[in-house]
């Protein structure tokens, strides 16, 4: 399984803004999850951007990503706007992991 909606949006964004391979990008957002003590699993929207704040900065910075906390900031913002609780929030991350939105 790949994780909740939120966990999927939120590895795909950074990968994209850091640049970092999906396989690092998935095991740094496990990693931050695993800190907060959430799964990826089940983690909401709004869990997340707790941990966008709160945990994943360092990680990001612990691998080199430029300006990592005003990324996670960014991110951070556009998750709360995301609605991941309606049917189409997983339909609306493959859209974009395929470059359709």
């Amino acid at each position: 399984m790949i994780g909740s909606p939120a966990f999927a949006w939120t590895c795909v964004e950074i990968e994209r803004a850091a640049g970092l391979s999906e396989l690092v990008a998935r095991g740094t957002v496990r990693l931050a999850l695993k800190q907060a003590g959430l799964d990826a699993q089940t983690v909401s929207g709004k869990e997340m951007a707790i941990v966008l704040r709160a945990i994943l900065p360092q990680e990001l910075a612990n691998r080199a990503v430029a300006d990592s906390k005003r990324v996670c900031s960014e991110l951070a913002a556009r998750i709360l706007t995301r609605n991941f609780e309606g049917s189409d929030a997983v339909v609306d991350v493959f859209q974009r992991l395929g470059g359709g939105k």
